[in-house]
């Protein structure tokens, strides 16, 4: 898969083409094009036939390589539009000569200076839209917004009504302006999320530091990184402390203080002290990268509404040419006194008006801000179809350890049986669980501090959903819960005791068991309630026992929930949930909830940040370990969706009754023009309201 830049490419019914031309191609086995953005990413084995297809479709976009495009030096909107300025304000002056003209000499019908006065202005304001769409006719490519205006203006010259075909042209240019200035405008906004990325790394090399690229350092390299850089490469901090801004990954502005031994990430902005980072991941596979090819890609998995307009484009532009066709025609043949160059004119406002450009530019721009505007706040939505998921979900399944808490696991308490002491047991327990990263084997080798010789250690089997079996000292070892104990037949007088529990068996004797307890993060409370608020259903799911279950749900007010499962027992509830009332999310770790997550209609990634089973497995990923955000990803995904749906009635709406006028004659080309381009500039500034979601 490699990713393109497209150069002049200003229209996005222009990307629309570009992208069904190409995926007609067999050599094509994917394409998107991403007008917010002017890119295309695309697999394919001819690369050249592509670049002909494009320039067959639209001659004037070029295609580079993403790495080599050229960084454009930012200029002002005078300089950007001075063709497009002087092109209107010539356009006008001869606009209004013409009409002196028309007044002077009303009684002297197609007179030359007229004439001359008004082609010119007409050439001049109209010529690259004529020549677009000789082009597009060429192409066998009839039916676009060039089309349209191109017959409108020639039949308003035809009928002898010049002032308004030129003036058709001039408001079409105007309005082509402001719209340009409006999409790159929010191109910029959209640009600024991806700016993010480190221009350079301070690498140290025999004590000399030299400044290069990200993608030079290599993992184990030593960087430095002064106070108001970026960090360029995910690393591990060797020297020094600092204060780091993570508000570009995280969307948190509170500033994390980092010392000796902590992990950095990529994007993080150092605040105050010069520290020194050994780096643990090359630039492609850092935070920030994966970041921004979320980011950049979402607009490849498009919302059903996004679907739904271009497919409804494409048939709505012929549909209003034949029926404007039958409008100039049908009337003064069927309506005594009804003349063909009254209702011809009528026609030709009718096609002036149903322009979809509104439509065709504002909804994509309208999805894509909505994930630009959650990146904002650190929350990555994959694409514009998982944004429309999130409004229709009805039930948020959490699952418990990591998620609703901190995680923090703490031994508080050792319980001894047939005749074993608190410390053998949770010597036995600490060894049989030394190999292992699971937050609860760490807090009973925190609680043991000492120094474990791996030789006293044999082999090592872990019993999915049950616990470890180990061999320590030549005795047999099992640390697990309750499960294990009924699967192993152990004997033992306690099944139900409250909290996180670890029971210790040597040699088929019930040893005791060793109580871990956990936190609430700060926010769940908050999140559940927030969910609550808004009508959605929360679940927990858990591998935790009953009690220890029963007391977070209690504490949380979550009233549904399952206790003591296996992985595949959450699948199953979770496909038990599914299509009975809305969509379901569910809300997991990343790393031991992947089949969960995948399974979900979406799946969030919590507390996520460089996770690289999340961010590849779930639909929706959490920067930060805030539960609450959840609440946040379906406000921002409801916001977008509303927004998006405000500009489809306001246009569909508005061309409407300029249809309707136009038809009764009310509406002329001026009031047509006006209702096209209008509607168009107020939709597009409509859908860059979702990048300041509040």
């Amino acid at each position: 898969m490699e990713k393109y830049k497209l150069k002049n490419l200003d229209c996005a019914s222009c990307a629309s083409k570009i992208e069904d031309s190409l995926n007609k191609l067999d050599e094509v086995k994917f394409v998107t094009v991403n007008f917010a953005t002017s890119s295309m990413t695309i697999e394919t084995d001819d690369l050249e036939k592509v670049k002909n297809k494009i320039t067959e479709v639209e001659p004037e976009v070029e295609i580079e390589a993403a790495g080599k495009a050229k960084t454009e030096t930012p200029r002002s909107i005078l300089s950007e539009n001075k063709g497009t300025i002087i092109k209107v304000t010539a356009g006008i002056v001869l606009l209004l000569s013409g009409l002196f003209f028309e007044d002077e000499l009303h009684d002297t019908p197609f007179h030359f200076a007229e004439y001359l006065v008004f082609v010119t202005a007409y050439l001049i304001s109209g010529w690259n839209v004529i020549r677009m769409a000789v082009k597009n006719i060429i192409r066998g490519q009839v039916f676009n917004e060039h089309f349209l205006m191109t017959i409108a203006t020639l039949g308003a010259f035809a009928i002898h009504q010049m002032p308004e075909a030129v003036a058709v042209m001039l408001f079409y240019i105007v309005g082509e302006l402001f719209q340009d200035i409006a999409v790159n405008r929010s191109r910029k906004s959209i640009k600024s999320l991806l700016e993010i990325k480190p221009d350079y790394a301070n690498l140290k090399l025999n004590g000399d530091i030299k400044k290069v690229s990200p993608e030079e350092v290599k993992i184990g390299d030593t960087i430095i990184v002064k106070a108001g850089e970026k960090i360029p490469l995910d690393g591990s901090v060797t020297d020094g402390s600092s204060f780091v801004d993570t508000s570009a990954l995280t969307g948190e502005s509170v500033p994390r203080k980092i010392k000796t031994g902590d992990e950095v990430l990529a994007g993080m902005i150092n605040q105050s002290g010069v520290i020194t980072v050994s780096v643990t991941k090359p630039f492609g596979e850092s935070s920030i990268s994966k970041i921004l090819e979320l980011v950049e890609n979402a607009s490849s998995k498009k919302a059903e509404t996004e679907k739904f307009i271009t497919t409804f484009a494409k048939y709505y532009t012929p549909v209003v040419v034949f029926g404007s066709l039958l409008l100039a025609v049908l009337p003064p043949l069927l309506i005594e006194g009804a003349t063909f160059s009254d209702w011809i004119y009528r026609a030709l406002v009718v096609l002036v008006i149903s322009c979809p450009c509104a439509l065709v530019i504002s909804i994509p721009l309208g999805y894509f801000g909505g994930i630009g505007g959650a990146s904002r706040r650190g929350i990555l939505v994959k694409g514009s179809n998982f944004l429309d998921a999130l409004t229709q979900v009805r039930t948020v399944v959490f699952d418990k350890t990591g998620t609703l808490t901190k995680g923090e696991f703490k031994v508080t308490g050792i319980f001894p049986s047939n005749g074993f002491d608190e410390k053998t047991i949770l010597e036995y327990a600490a060894c049989a669980e030394y190999s292992s990263n699971h937050p609860i084997a760490k807090s009973i080798s925190e609680t043991y501090n000492r120094q474990i010789d791996s030789s006293r250690i044999g082999n090592v089997d872990e019993i999915s959903g049950h616990g470890i079996r180990a061999y320590v000292d030549n005795h047999e070892v099992f640390a697990g819960n309750d499960k294990l104990l009924h699967k192993e037949n152990i004997e033992h007088d306690k099944c139900d005791i409250e909290g996180t529990v670890v029971h210790v068996v040597v040699d088929k004797k019930y040893a005791g068991y060793i109580v871990i307890s956990d936190t609430l993060k700060d926010d769940a409370i908050d999140a559940v309630e927030q969910l609550n608020k808004k009508g959605i259903k929360t679940v927990m799911l858990t591998g935790d026992n009953e009690h220890a279950a029963g007391a977070i749900a209690g504490k949380l007010n979550i009233e549904e929930y399952y206790s003591g499962l296996l992985p595949e027992d959450k699948v199953e509830h979770i496909e038990n949930m599914l299509n009975k009332n809305g969509k379901v999310a569910f809300v997991g770790d990343g790393i031991n909830d992947a089949p969960v997550l995948a399974r979900a209609d979406v799946g969030i990634a919590m507390g996520a940040l460089g996770s690289d089973a999340a961010i590849e497995t779930a639909d929706v990923v959490l920067m930060t370990d805030s539960p609450s955000k959840v609440a946040e990803a379906v406000h921002v995904a409801k916001r977008t969706r509303k927004i998006v749906w405000e500009n489809i009635i306001f246009a569909l709406g508005v061309k409407g009754i300029f249809i309707i006028l136009g038809v009764f004659g009310v509406a002329t080309m001026w009031e047509a023009v006006f209702g096209d381009m209008g509607v168009a500039l107020i939709a597009i500034l409509n859908a860059t309201r979702v990048l300041k979601t509040k």
